[in-house]
């Protein structure tokens, strides 16, 4: 598990470096200088090693049926690698030349058969794929209305994007979705007139907050306003995809919206334990992609171990061994909710401001939970949760701006399928009895000076690295 050692080595206090650099070339110093901005900000990103540490429990990553940590995505893939004993592990070009062959197009027609598409598209990462969507699929004159916390991989694409008129709806808010939507029929007039198109984005579920797109209630809208079905929905099932659905097949398929949505986008580095994404569709999104998306003409093809590997993915889903570790993920967050909310110091701290979980409020009205559980806190005190949780021998982080807004940090909390009901009675433990020491030193009348027991320990490690040298 974690130490106040390692924890000082993953969250340092960094120190400005372009005031040392003044004899430096500009090129470096200035770099240095926009570096210090972030570091000022407490908001640089580092790149960890060890993580999650040794022995800790994983509430972390984003290994959701954790096929890697119990090996089950390698056996299937070692048993795809020895069906196929001759492959050549490079591509040898981009899909448009040398690097397409039947192994591929066998994956991608098995993929949109399993999704209930017409076509799927393969793309190395679902940053590229929904970069490719929102650059090369928008015609000019077309809009694209998206959700505010869409992710940046859209935002992204919409720098290179032909359509000019771009708005954002709030957050899962179908009554700001329709003022939206209204807004470009009003001041869109070839939209009006069924001329030009509406591309509408969003994702399955949203990784920082863990909340569900209302999808169904956003499709009527899109089609009372649209009857003529120039409005369609992209949907990104980065989160989704293995969790949700049957046999996994992602949120679109859980809602029974198959043949609503234009475009799905899925990806394979998270549930999957693999890597590489596709977009599923008809045929004419496809073609448009292949003849526009220049990360897809200009890319080498997708190497057979890839392939391999998502194919593995895919037949494990189909066989049917994903079930039960969906249903696990749904019955270990359910205990969650139900053990955290029955500590005798919930409701204190929740009142209090120190501890809020959004997903916990009216969780058994919903049909399904999400595996992905932020733990609200008082912003000065989201480091010190994390601290006390991974000295306790429990791996989660957390998440703070630039990747949430400023003043929206949060501890995220990540179930996966073959975490125990006792892992997930220890993770409601630790987080009240970190809570109930910040309820403690508030009484105390020192909150604002007063540090946790773990902070403490973290602090001072902090402090020896800096004497010694070792300071970022």
């Amino acid at each position: 598990m974690a130490n106040p050692t390692l924890l000082a080595n993953w969250f340092p206090n960094h120190t400005a470096k372009a005031p040392s650099l003044r004899n430096a070339p500009g090129f470096y110093r200035n770099l240095e200088e926009a570096l210090d901005i972030r570091r000022a900000e407490r908001s640089v990103f580092m790149v960890r090693s060890n993580e999650p540490a040794p022995g800790s429990i994983d509430f972390s990553t984003l290994d959701f049926l954790h096929l890697t940590a119990s090996g089950l995505i390698r056996e299937a893939f070692l048993q795809e690698l020895a069906e196929n004993p001759n492959f050549e592990l490079g591509a040898g070009g981009s899909r448009l030349l040398n690097g397409n062959n039947a192994y591929t197009e066998n994956a991608e027609a098995t993929i949109a058969e399993f999704h209930g598409a017409e076509s799927a598209l393969l793309f190395h990462s679902g940053f590229e794929a929904n970069t490719a969507i929102m650059a090369a699929i928008p015609r000019p004159g077309d809009a694209i209305v998206f959700d505010a916390l869409c992710h940046a991989s859209m935002h992204e694409g919409m720098l290179a994007s032909k359509a000019l008129c771009k708005q954002s709806f709030r957050h899962n808010d179908v009554e700001d979705f329709r003022e939206v939507l209204l807004g470009v029929l009003s001041t869109e007039p070839l939209i009006k007139e069924g001329k030009r198109s509406v591309l509408i984005c969003l994702e399955s579920m949203y990784s920082m907050d863990g909340d569900v797109a209302p999808l169904r209630e956003l499709v009527d809208v899109a089609k009372e306003l649209f009857p003529d079905g120039n409005a369609q929905f992209l949907v990104d099932e980065a989160h989704t995809t293995g969790v949700l659905g049957r046999q996994g097949r992602g949120f679109v398929n859980e809602l029974g919206l198959e043949n609503e949505i234009a475009i799905r986008m899925h990806t394979y580095g998270k549930a999957l334990a693999t890597t590489g994404a596709v977009v599923v569709s008809n045929r004419t999104i496809r073609e448009v992609l292949i003849n526009n998306a220049r990360c897809f003409i200009y890319s080498t093809a997708p190497s057979f171990p890839m392939v391999a590997a998502i194919t593995a993915g895919y037949k494990l889903m189909k066989s049917g061994q994903i079930q039960p570790l969906q249903d696990n993920i749904q019955h270990l967050v359910k205990h969650f909710f139900e053990t955290i909310t029955d500590n005798p110091v919930w409701d204190e701290a929740n009142e209090e401001g120190i501890l809020s979980i959004p997903l916990a409020e009216d969780w058994e009205s919903r049909p399904f939970l999400t595996q992905v559980v932020p733990v609200m806190t008082r912003q000065r005190y989201t480091l010190w949760l994390c601290y006390h949780m991974q000295l306790a021998g429990i791996c989660a982080f957390p998440i703070d701006y630039p990747v949430v807004p400023k003043g929206q940090g949060r501890l995220r909390v990540v179930f996966h399928a073959t975490n125990t009901k006792e892992e997930v009675e220890r993770l409601a433990e630790k987080i009240c009895e970190w809570a109930q020491e910040m309820l403690d030193i508030e009484a105390s009348g020192k909150g604002s000076g007063k540090i946790p027991t773990a902070a403490r320990r973290v602090q001072a490690q902090q402090a020896a690295a800096e004497a010694n040298g070792n300071g970022v």
